[in-house]
């Protein structure tokens, strides 16, 4: 009897989800969304790069599009080597979380149950550094800066870049 149970139940769902799949089809089967061009990518990591020079950290800096592909990236002299992948995941993971990565760092640090996340997909990384860039309030890649001594300094690198670009607040 439960296993009819569960049965009736798993079908009446899939044919729910797939009416609702076919429903949309329909009306939606294009999906529209805006990009950033690669000059202003390169704009972006250029800036947030000198930005870090100038205060005196070698630092490296990636923006990446939408789903997390890399746009620009940009390593300053003596940056260390790590920090082009700590810069291109700070990015992924502002994009693919929809917030930044001080947040979300913050977030896992005073719950603990959250601690998972991290390990879900080998590109997140929950530090400080990673920023969602969005143009006419419209989500369109993120930024991560990688390699100052402390992620807040990373962030105010970030930010920089942003206000400068976008000429936007972050």
């Amino acid at each position: 009897m439960k296993m009819t149970s569960t049965l009736i139940v798993a079908t009446s769902l899939i044919l729910t989800s797939g009416s609702v799949l076919a429903a949309n089809s329909k009306t939606d089967q294009v999906v529209s969304y805006s990009q950033l061009s690669s000059a202003t990518a390169f704009e972006l990591a250029n800036v947030a790069v000198g930005q870090c020079a100038k205060d005196g950290y070698n630092v490296s800096t990636t923006v990446v599009d939408l789903s997390g592909r890399v746009l620009a990236q940009l390593r300053y002299d003596n940056a260390g080597p790590h920090t082009l992948d700590s810069s291109r995941k700070k990015a992924f993971t502002a994009v693919s979380m929809k917030q930044p990565t001080a947040n979300l760092m913050k977030t896992v640090s005073e719950k603990p149950i959250l601690a998972p996340l991290k390990d879900m997909d080998d590109n997140l990384l929950f530090l400080a550094g990673g920023i969602p860039l969005k143009v006419n309030n419209q989500l369109v890649g993120a930024i991560g800066v990688g390699g100052a001594p402390g992620g807040h300094l990373d962030v105010i690198c970030a930010e920089s870049a942003i206000k400068t670009v976008l000429k936007t607040a972050s």
